[in-house]
């Protein structure tokens, strides 16, 4: 066997892995397909009023005439979500690894940052206009805030879950520290640390809106408030629409992330068990 077949292996592993992520999710896009078709059956059979619930056809209908304020908007909420949530991730994973291996941390640390995650975001984000006005930093903030505990929580999880008779045989091999940690503790954390990433990612576009509710001129929150004070019923649909499909997006990327990152895990296998 060739070294060119070799290499390929691991790769042809993570696209085969990949195709059956893929293969998985036909059937949710058929349900949410029939969902829809329901929807615009139930509408039109039942004479729904459309300023109380529209049909699917109605709303995309509206959507696409001003499709082009629609879209800069969400291109605006998707940045705020973006910033946030990858700062979310660089201040989080770092602090976790610190309560984990620090007693210190642990007892000092920790419990502050389970008070700041009591507090009603909604409550912070005035607090941050007033602080840095009403440009792009207190969406980011208040993002940041929503994202940031569930990945804490989960990645201390992780770090903490490690075999300590694993660990043990590594240190009679005279594995350093470093070599300790890249190969036994953070691959044993990362399952964790995903699953972190995942709930953060699906709160990432609530917080985004969020935060343009308090003071945002702005962004899909800002529009929705526009559509929905102005009765604007298709457009108010629309626009929760497009802010599940940004959100959705966002989760459905971690988790193929985490299928080339940790393909070895047990939930990234396919299931072969029989009927």
């Amino acid at each position: 066997m060739s070294p060119s077949t070799e290499l390929s292996r691991p790769y042809s592993g993570r696209l085969a892995a990949l195709g059956l992520w893929l293969r998985k999710r036909v059937a949710a896009i058929l349900v949410f397909a029939a969902l829809f078709a329901i929807w615009e059956a139930g509408v039109w059979i039942f004479g729904v009023k459309e300023y109380l619930l529209p049909p699917p056809s109605t709303v995309w209908r509206e959507f696409v005439k001003r499709h082009d304020v629609v879209m800069g908007g969400a291109w605006i909420t998707t940045q705020e979500i973006i910033a946030g949530y990858l700062l979310a991730i660089v201040v989080s994973i770092p602090l976790a690894m610190s309560v984990a291996y620090s007693r210190f941390m642990e007892e000092a640390v920790y419990p502050a940052v389970v008070f700041l995650q009591i507090i009603p975001k909604i409550a912070i984000a005035p607090l941050f206009i007033i602080w840095f006005g009403f440009g792009f930093t207190p969406k980011l903030l208040v993002v940041f805030l929503l994202c940031f505990f569930p990945i804490v929580v989960a990645s201390i999880a992780g770090f903490k879950s490690v075999d300590p008779e694993i660990m043990d045989f590594a240190r009679t091999t005279g594995a350093s520290g470093w070599k300790m940690f890249s190969k036994i503790r953070l691959p044993q954390a990362l399952p964790d640390i995903f699953t972190g990433l995942k709930v953060a990612a699906a709160l990432s576009a609530t917080a985004a809106v969020v935060a343009e509710f308090v003071a945002s001129d702005r962004g899909l929150g800002y529009l929705l408030l526009q559509y929905n004070g102005n009765l604007e019923t298709p457009m108010v649909f629309a626009v929760i629409v497009l802010l599940s499909l940004i959100g959705v997006i966002v989760y459905y990327i971690v988790e193929i992330i985490e299928r080339f990152v940790i393909p070895w895990h047990v939930s990234q296998q396919p299931d072969v068990s029989v009927a």
